[in-house]
């Protein structure tokens, strides 16, 4: 047995069990619910080298001493000693050691990267490099343990579990030989994380509940974030040591509350959206831990006098929405809570506005974080937490890697370029401004826009992108509910129904794209006219779904007949507006028929495509050199750039690019979308239809849009003509069709207005005979007598050509007049 000297020593908590010497060490009992005591040992009657020593300050009798030659003793081994004399004065005890290693297992210090010679808490610590033997603090990234707070006196107090913190780095780590990567350093503070043979000791502390995650450090430790925050949710979900009082942000929602699939209704500006749920209720969420596009510094002061608009005004605030609108609108995302956001009052921010309560959530589509890729786009920046604020996004280190990159790539709000500038008219109620402009607005037929608000059922405020303006539209040709809103008088009540045709709008337009015909304006300024959403024209949708009726001003539109259809199956229904109708009887009223000449100005055009309800579509030979010029030079754009095949992501109502048979791309629309094998489109020049695979779409290039050039083909069908019913007899009149006038030229001259499309006469060129005549002569199809006036001649001689084919006993007429029986096993009635 080795006689030593063993000195009771009350050290400082921030230290603890060490080798200081040759002949001095540190030890400790074993632990019993918590760290042990410790002791210095000192052996009897030996000197061992020393550890380098630097120069008090303030002394210059003293000065610096470099390492002494020294021996590393198995440290974190269980041995026993025994007291053998104390030294009353200086409190040493003399005692015998029992070492559980042999004389020849002490040996000089081999080759490692580090040596940890001192733990100050349980993430900072001092360690020697090797081979230099360079002493270093090394803080561990990512993480920070409670700590010892040193008082005005002196004296330190350590936070709850700072000394089991310490006690379980220094009893894995201390003076143990490590790997030590350095990581960064910042403000003269080094950051690196410690590998050990058993395991990472940074993502150990956090699991077991002695550390949290610090986000300033987070972004350096190579060992991937992810890990530690897995590790300290382990440790929360657990509730050990800093956690047993933790409660989760979420923890008082049903799971049904914290995760589900809903439609995006609506975009606010650019951290919100709101949501329509399974049930229909809708719901407002907020993209967690993100700030949208403001205005800083002087900025906020500028153009007071101005009516300030958000979204136009604020750099980047339109390009953020609009980013969230086109990925979002119409369709489902997965909403995940990260937390709830109490409601505070305007005393509460120290002025600032008050705000509701708020449900902050991480939406995802396809797998994309949206918020994550706003801020990469540069569109949205990441809010900073206080340490101890678990109300943040579970994704947020993504939301800072992301950012980070943004600001390396100067996107959006961190580019130095010049910031966009929105000068957007706003010519709402604008009488004289909307006067000027409404000729334009006429001239150009359908236009695109977007639909910004929805007032009620009829009247909305619309962007209109080419012409940067917003105006406010009135639907044509109907009479929706109105809401209740303040008059002079006072309160007008709202009228039954109102709620649910603004609800029905919302659902259908709200900030969609959509395709307006403006007819002309009312005394406030305000534009009225059609608005179509892929293919739906939303006058008529109100009235189909008994939500308005038609007004007598839609009888000079094309779409009256459409209208009045609609509000008959709505009158049949009794539902909504139409609950209560009781069917009035009817009277015989002699029906006054405007006389006039029939006018015949005919035009040349070439007829591309017969339809199997003996309809035909035709372009006029007048624009034909601009279409061919628009299609050569798309070819042409093709060529040059080939579309990636499978980029385009097909949608109702999308106009696109499509490869047909011949090998040639043409215009075309999207009618209807079955799968991505089996797409139907429309050839919007040529008015043939096709089933496409969406590997032959390509998406319309915006120099050959419509607004370059209207669709060529147009539908129409003949006047004073009754087709068949007999799927035998109409495909013979088809065929007749198709084999004296598809892909000819023939003129063309429109008679009467139909529900569906314009009822015309069609004309060889050279002999100019009737081609409608001709198919009733030969007796493929029937004559519809029309009652104008100004038809009676036209009229009279298509009858005549039925006399003379009935006669010869012609085709449908073979077996004699089949209308004279009116039973429907003959396949005829009248």
């Amino acid at each position: 047995c080795l006689c030593v000297a063993v000195r009771l020593n009350e050290r400082p908590a921030s230290s603890g069990p060490l080798v200081l010497s040759g002949c001095a060490v540190i030890v400790r009992g074993q632990p019993r619910g918590g760290p042990p005591p410790e002791r210095q040992i000192n052996l009897s009657n030996i000197r061992a080298g020393a550890l380098a020593r630097r120069a008090v300050q303030g002394q210059p009798d003293t000065k610096d001493t470099p390492d002494e030659w020294l021996l590393i003793f198995q440290m974190h081994s269980e041995f026993c000693f025994q007291a053998q004399s104390k030294y009353t004065r200086y409190s040493y005890t003399f005692s015998i050691v029992y070492s559980g290693f042999s004389e020849n297992q002490i040996t000089l210090s081999s080759f490692v990267l580090s040596i940890i010679e001192h733990v100050r808490d349980g993430s900072m610590l001092r360690a020697l490099l090797l081979p230099d033997y360079y002493l270093v603090t090394v803080m561990l990234s990512g993480i920070k343990c409670p700590t010892f707070k040193r008082e005005a006196d002196g004296s330190e107090t350590p936070e709850p579990f700072a000394a089991e913190a310490k006690f379980f780095t220094e009893s894995r780590l201390l003076q143990r030989d490590v790997q030590i990567i350095l990581e960064s350093c910042p403000n003269q503070v080094i950051l690196g994380t410690i590998l050990h043979p058993n395991g990472n000791i940074t993502e150990l502390l956090l699991k077991e509940g002695f550390a949290r995650c610090v986000d300033w450090s987070m972004a350096v430790y190579t060992q991937g974030a992810e890990k530690l925050r897995a590790a300290e949710r382990s440790a929360k979900e657990r509730k050990v040591r800093i956690w047993k009082d933790y409660v989760a942000p979420t923890a008082n929602l049903d799971q049904k509350d914290r995760q589900f699939v809903a439609k995006v209704m609506q975009v606010m500006n650019a951290d919100a959206i709101v949501v329509k749920l399974n049930s229909g209720e809708y719901k407002t969420i907020h993209l967690s831990s993100i700030r949208p596009p403001r205005l800083e510094g002087e900025e906020k002061n500028k153009d007071k006098d101005k009516r300030f608009r958000p979204l136009y005004d604020i750099p980047y605030m339109f390009e953020a929405r609009e980013f969230l609108r086109k990925k979002l609108i119409g369709k489902k995302v997965n909403v995940t809570v990260d937390y709830i956001r109490a409601a505070t009052s305007a005393m509460e921010t120290g002025g600032i506005p008050a705000f509701p309560e708020r449900t902050c959530a991480t939406v995802t589509i396809g797998g994309i974080n949206i918020a994550e890729a706003l801020v990469s786009k540069g569109l949205a920046t990441v809010i900073r937490y206080r340490q101890d604020d678990d109300q943040r996004s579970s994704h947020y280190d993504e939301l800072l890697a992301a950012e980070a990159r943004a600001i390396k790539n100067g996107k959006g709000l961190h580019s130095k370029k010049e910031v966009p500038i929105h000068r957007v008219a706003d010519i709402s109620g604008e009488t004289q401004k909307a006067k000027q402009f409404l000729p334009f607005l006429q001239r150009a037929g359908r236009s695109e826009a977007v639909v910004e608000y929805v007032f009620s059922g009829s009247r909305l405020k619309l962007y209109m992108p080419k012409e940067t303006c917003l105006i406010t539209f009135l639907l044509a040709g109907i009479e929706c509910p109105r809401g209740s809103r303040n008059m002079p008088g006072g309160m007008q009540v709202a009228e039954p129904y109102s709620e649910e045709a603004t609800i029905f709008t919302k659902e259908l337009v709200l900030q969609r794209e959509v395709e307006v015909e403006v007819e002309s304006m009312d005394k406030a300024g305000n534009f009225i006219g059609w608005l179509h959403i892929e293919g739906v024209n939303l006058s008529v949708a109100l009235v189909d779904n008994a939500l308005s009726k038609v007004h007598f001003t839609a009888e000079r539109s094309s779409y009256y007949k459409t209208l009045l259809s609609a509000e008959e199956t709505a009158r049949q229904s009794k539902e909504k507006l139409w609950a209560n109708y009781e069917e009035k009887p009817k009277e015989e009223v002699a029906q006054l028929t405007e006389e006039k000449e029939r006018v015949a100005k005919y035009r040349a055009v070439y007829v591309t495509e017969i339809t199997d309800g003996l309809h035909f579509y035709a372009q006029d030979v007048e624009t034909g050199t601009k279409l061919e010029s628009l299609m050569e030079s798309m070819r042409g754009e093709i060529a040059a750039q080939p579309p990636v095949e499978g980029s385009f992501a097909p949608r109702r109502g999308d106009f696109c690019i499509a490869k047909f048979g011949d090998g040639e791309w043409y215009r075309a629309r999207v009618e209807k979308v079955e799968s991505p094998a089996k797409v139907h489109v429309f050839y919007i020049d040529y008015g043939n239809r096709e089933i496409l695979s969406s590997t032959r779409l390509a998406a319309l290039p915006p120099a050959f849009s419509t607004r370059t050039l209207p669709p060529q083909a147009t539908e129409y069908t003949f006047a004073f003509i009754q087709v068949p019913q007999d799927e035998d007899a109409r495909t013979d009149a088809v065929d007749s069709m198709v084999r004296d006038i598809q892909n000819t030229q023939c003129l063309l001259n429109v008679e009467y207005s139909g529900a569906v499309c314009p009822h015309v006469t069609l004309q060889f060129t050279d002999s100019k005979d009737d081609v409608g005549l001709g198919l009733v002569k030969e007796g493929l199809v029937m004559v519809d007598v029309r009652k104008e006036k100004h038809l009676q001649k036209m009229v009279t001689e298509y009858l005549n050509g039925q006399e003379s084919a009935k006669s010869a006993r012609l085709n449908i007429w073979r077996y004699g007049d089949f209308r004279d029986d009116d039973a429907d096993e003959f396949g005829y009635r009248r």
